[in-house]
């Protein structure tokens, strides 16, 4: 593996059962220091790859690879290690709501380090500093808004300096305001601390305008394209083209695969009654 790529994704295929694949033979590499978007509609196996790397789920086939090391998720010792070099911004948040706006930032310190608490607060106002709510630190969580709650989530995310911050949908559910807000922290925050971000969306103009590369992943956990924001924007593939355009007719389809109609209404077979009426 390159030296200059600090996750890659080696051969992989994942499904939760065997009757539904949800990534398929993906090899993928995401490089040090830079900022990766992947792009997809939901269901085509997104978030289910950050599970992947943080090494909640084992890969059905392929290899899971952080800086050179395979991820085993039978190996509690080596995924807290890992663990502990990444942070994670979730869907919604995913911040205590019997906490302070201090306390949800300072829990990964207390509970990963032996910082004295001195240290720790210095740590937590900086953190909050940095996403612009140091003054809402004795807040709690249900005193602040949407927009508020995901920066706050980030300055956690972000506490213990990870070398990996990996981000799902970061920008869901924000006005336009917090999104460009969002945006522009992710970006700001990348190049000061000279991590690796991993963002999952399906906001295209967002991640295009703060990305270093991008993925567009669609159903089945299938790689349809990577390459740099101008290139996907300007790509003349009929499935790129419609997704970074929002076009609502070609390769990608509304329906999810099902079965015909007819069988899942039980009208297989039916005997058609005098007036049309089965």
């Amino acid at each position: 593996m390159s030296s200059d790529a600090l996750i890659e994704i080696d051969h992989v295929t994942f499904g939760y059962d065997s009757s539904r694949t949800i990534l398929n033979d993906l090899n993928l590499r995401f490089m040090r220091g830079q900022v990766t978007s992947v792009l997809g509609n939901s269901g085509c196996g997104k978030t289910t790859l950050l599970r992947l790397i943080g090494g909640v789920h084992a890969a059905n086939k392929g290899r899971v690879v952080f800086d050179g090391e395979v991820i085993d998720v039978h190996n509690r010792e080596q995924l807290y290690r890992l663990r502990r070099r990444l942070g994670m911004l979730f869907q919604f948040g995913a911040l205590f709501t019997d906490l302070t706006v201090y306390d949800n930032v300072a829990f990964p310190l207390r509970e990963m380090t032996d910082l004295p608490e001195s240290m720790i607060h210095d740590i937590v106002l900086m953190k909050l500093n940095a996403v612009g709510l140091r003054g809402a630190a004795p807040l709690k969580i249900s005193e602040v808004s949407g927009g508020m709650a995901r920066r706050i989530a980030l300055a956690r995310a972000i506490a213990l300096d990870p070398e990996l911050i990996m981000y799902d949908e970061p920008f869901a559910g924000l006005d336009l305001i917090s999104m460009g807000v969002a945006a522009q922290l992710i970006r700001t925050l990348n190049d000061v601390t000279g991590a690796t971000s991993l963002l999952i969306s399906h906001d295209v103009p967002e991640c295009m305008a703060i990305s270093d590369w991008v993925v567009l992943m669609a159903a089945g956990g299938r790689l349809v394209a990577q390459g740099t924001p101008d290139e996907l924007m300007n790509s003349t593939d009929p499935e790129v083209r419609q997704f970074v355009r929002g076009e609502p007719d070609g390769p990608v389809k509304f329906h999810y695969p099902a079965a015909d109609i007819a069988v899942d209404f039980g009208q297989v077979g039916a005997v058609t009654h005098p007036g049309g009426r089965a």
